[in-house]
């Protein structure tokens, strides 16, 4: 099967694309805007860049509808900071009652019960249940569109890394303490953990025979 997806409905294409883009991490975004008013949000199309600075991005797209930009992107571009605070098992329903796609200014914290935490270097607050919690900075947003299907990417210089005592193990972080979630397509989630398996990265490329 071919699928070219500029002949597709962009419905269509994101069916396409979430089905075959697995497990993605999730980046549960908070900010704020410049009157206090807090937002929390999940977006699953997000990844780390590079280690020195240290880069995350993460990808909101634009509202089914009329193409309007979702609270999150917005508070982004006035305050230029935010928090990725990563989704384990144990706050996935808290994360899922967040992706509600509530009117601006409701507080996501308080309709989720999650509990707000003072970030140490940025204003927008951390979510005090997330075993590790990102302090990004903005960096530049790179626009892909207009129109509902389309989006942006946001790209943050991460300045600040909280991770909870008990997973920080000799400089790495416990997965299987952290217990990640990971998003697959429609309604479907996946513990990152469940299955896993070891693959030693060669040092030197095989010479040929």
């Amino acid at each position: 099967m071919k699928v070219q997806p500029d002949t597709l409905a962009w419905k269509e294409a994101y069916k396409l694309l979430i089905g075959s883009v697995v497990p993605r991490p999730i980046a549960f975004v908070s900010t704020m805007d410049r009157s206090g008013d807090v937002n929390l949000a999940p977006f699953s199309f997000f990844t780390g860049i590079c280690a020195d600075p240290m880069m995350v991005c993460f990808a909101p797209m634009r509202k089914a509808g009329e193409g309007d930009k979702k609270d999150t992107l917005l508070n982004i571009e006035e305050t230029k900071e935010f928090v990725i605070n990563i989704v384990s098992e144990k706050i996935v329903e808290q994360m899922n009652e967040c992706a509600t796609p509530y009117a601006k200014g409701k507080d996501e914290f308080l309709a989720s019960g999650l509990t707000k935490e003072l970030s140490e270097l940025i204003s927008p607050p951390r979510v005090k249940e997330s075993d590790v919690q990102l302090e990004c900075t903005l960096d530049q947003i790179v626009e892909f569109g207009d129109h509902e299907g389309s989006g942006s990417l946001v790209i943050g210089k991460v300045v600040m890394v909280h991770v909870r005592d008990e997973l920080y193990e000799d400089g790495r972080i416990n997965t299987k303490k952290l217990s990640p979630v990971g998003r697959l397509a429609g309604q479907e989630y996946t513990r990152a953990t469940a299955d896993t398996f070891t693959l030693i990265r060669k040092t030197t490329a095989n010479e040929k025979s």
